[in-house]
């Protein structure tokens, strides 16, 4: 039995492979719909990746055929397996169950991970977002007519300038948001990183966002912001779906374990960095007994580790990790947009000690099972009083299911994407 095609935790290996045979209503109308973005959609790896891949899982079970366009095949190695959907792209071929990607700068980004960096050191810099060029928009554009798609998801303001193609004019386009790029560069440049693009305003993010007929924005506030600055445009929200996955009888929760989950990322390894330094010194002096477990490509990118920290990196199945840790943590000073790893947290029953930063978009709830902490005192308060007396699971696991649960999450978009 396949698992429901929404949930963003399946392993990494297993790429939108969710059910091609489902079938639709009677009356419902197969849609053809192309998808450009520049990364594999893929669950476990990154927020983005994630919800992307639940976008495209659900409009599969829909019985709806998707072509994914990637601008530039940014793969995570140079030949990765051929997920069961269609995929095209420049400098990109498939052969056998294989994709290969020929892109120069995939090749030079896998040649530099392999080199070892200076033990302390973490990069300064970020690439918000690598804009579409002219001669990508024009080979995707050159293969669309043969496609005849219903509707154009373009993932990202970077890929917007796709629609300005005489081959896409009068066709349906959708913008997935994901974020606010210009609150997010304002941010990350006030903390002294340097970003790519250089320069980006919010007169900038506009300009992008109008390309598309309609915006997908995946947090409240932030819908309300982009209805704002594009009022003739439709602007719908449609945050991350979850579903709740309660603990196996008789596991238990170490009430000595904390977590941590997160790509490596600039917001998260900053939000890391200052965890480490302002609180876990005076965190674990307290409790010699404690450990900090690091999910994901974070731990991997922060050396050396103080002790009690553990780094376990991209991990096939986080439920064990989850359902032994007591609290989760998410000490983000920088970023916006919806913070896919708190949902993770909750789905699996954690509680989470939470700066203001990592709660925004959120569903509003007092019986939510997040409790933020401001400043350093903050956290080591709630993480020791939270550990001596451990939160239900049930109140994390209601918030999923009265928030965040698929059929009504993705109801709007349905709706969108069938209207004239």
């Amino acid at each position: 039995m396949h698992k429901p095609a929404w949930r963003p935790l399946l392993p990494p290996d297993r790429l939108i492979q969710s059910s091609s045979r489902a079938r639709l209503p009677a009356r419902a109308r197969t849609l053809n719909l192309a998808f450009i973005t520049d990364e594999l959609p893929a669950p476990g790896r990154a927020g983005h990746l994630a919800y992307n891949h639940a976008l495209i899982s659900h409009w599969r079970a829909q019985g709806h055929h998707i072509t994914l366009f990637l601008t530039r095949p940014r793969l995570n190695r140079l030949i990765v397996p051929r997920p069961d959907i269609s995929v095209l792209g420049p400098r990109l071929f498939s052969i056998g169950k294989h994709l290969i990607a020929a892109e120069p700068r995939t090749i030079a980004n896998l040649i530099r991970r392999t080199l070892p960096r200076r033990p302390g050191t973490t990069p300064n810099r970020a690439t918000l977002g690598a804009p579409i060029t002219i001669r990508q928009a024009h080979w995707i554009a050159t293969r669309l007519p043969a496609l005849n798609p219903d509707a154009v998801i373009i993932d990202t303001i970077f890929r917007a300038p796709l629609l300005d193609h005489p081959a896409l004019h009068g066709k349906k386009s959708i913008l997935i948001a994901h974020d606010l790029f210009h609150r997010r560069h304002a941010a990350l440049s006030l903390a002294g990183l340097s970003l790519r693009p250089e320069s980006l305003t919010r007169a900038d993010e506009t300009s992008l966002l109008n390309k598309a007929s309609s915006i997908v924005a995946i947090q409240p506030d932030e819908a309300a912001l982009i209805a704002t600055m594009c009022p003739d445009r439709h602007v719908i929200t449609v945050p991350m779906p979850a579903t709740a996955i309660p603990r196996v009888p008789g596991t238990l929760r170490d009430l000595s374990s904390l977590v941590f989950l997160g790509s490596a990322s600039l917001p998260n390894l900053d939000g890391l960095r200052w965890f480490l330094e302002a609180i876990w010194p005076r965190l674990h002096a307290r409790r010699p007994d404690l450990r900090l477990d690091l999910v994901g490509d974070c731990g991997l990118s922060l050396s050396p580790l103080p002790r009690g920290v553990h780094r376990h990196g991209r991990v096939p199945d986080l439920a064990p990790l989850l359902h032994r840790a007591s609290l989760a943590i998410a000490p983000l000073r920088a970023g916006s947009g919806l913070k896919i790893k708190l949902l993770d947290y909750a789905r699996h029953g954690l509680t989470t000690i939470a700066s203001p930063a990592a709660l925004e978009g959120l569903a509003a709830d007092p019986a939510s099972p997040f409790i933020q902490a401001t400043t350093p005192h903050d956290f080591i308060r709630a993480i020791l009083t939270n550990l001596a007396t451990p939160p239900s699971d049930l109140r994390a696991l209601a918030y999923i299911t009265n928030h965040y649960g698929p059929a009504h999450i993705f109801a709007p978009l349905d709706a969108l994407l069938t209207e004239p």
